[in-house]
């Protein structure tokens, strides 16, 4: 299931890390190749920000605490680790084929990635992210600002930008609760007990419910 964060950043926080990117040295860029894995190389062709740039530790820092700091990211990922933070630059005839995340990334096991839009649909053609679900597949163009939270487990990619320039970041979340069916139900079960709450308050049905979303996350959590 994907999910829609809108919006993560507030427009003030999108501008600044954006212009903050274009204005990096070229030399801070380096080529997406590097820190794709190798089955995925022959078809990334991006920029990204140097991971070892005080840069790029100053913005990742900000993302992630944003994303730690949000309802629906704790409600449907669970985080326990929030790595990789990767900041994309792509121009015309830059984009990423289809592949599939790797299942372990430097700072931990990949359940769910996430894409932060930092330009405007406006500012570029192409350059959408497609993922491959069991339904079809779906193709995102978000305005900046907006975050896509999805299994890692989906095969995707990037088509390629056609005019303009495409700036993105993005991660991965290594979730307390690793399979996405569960992950789905306790969503489920705590997007209804919540309703219930504002509705007729802390009653029986509301405490039982609670129990059984508790127990379940004892249950699950890895």
């Amino acid at each position: 299931m994907a999910v829609l964060i809108e919006p993560l950043l507030s427009s003030e926080q999108t501008l600044a890390i954006a212009a903050s990117l274009r204005q990096a040295p070229s030399e801070q860029w380096r080529s997406g190749s590097e820190t794709a894995g190798w089955h995925a190389r022959a078809v990334k062709h991006n920029h990204q920000l140097d991971r070892s740039s005080a840069l790029h530790q100053e913005l990742s820092t900000k993302v992630v605490e944003e994303l730690r700091g949000q309802p629906l990211v704790q409600a449907i990922a669970f985080p326990r680790h929030i790595h990789g933070l990767l900041f994309s630059r792509s121009g015309v005839g830059e984009g990423y084929g289809r592949h599939v995340d790797n299942a372990w990334m430097a700072g931990g096991r990949s359940d769910l990635s996430f894409t932060l839009w930092l330009s405007n649909p406006d500012r570029y053609d192409g350059g959408a992210l497609v993922l491959e679900t069991a339904g079809g597949e779906e193709r995102h163009r978000l305005p900046a600002g907006h975050a896509l939270l999805y299994p890692s487990t989906l095969l995707h990619r990037v088509e390629p930008v056609t005019a303009g320039e495409r700036l993105v970041a993005v991660g991965w979340i290594e979730s307390r609760i690793r399979h996405e069916d569960q992950r789905e139900l306790l969503f489920e079960l705590d997007t209804a007990r919540r309703a219930l709450f504002e509705r007729s308050g802390k009653d029986e049905i509301f405490d039982l419910i609670s129990r059984s979303y508790s127990n379940l996350l004892r249950r699950w959590d890895r």
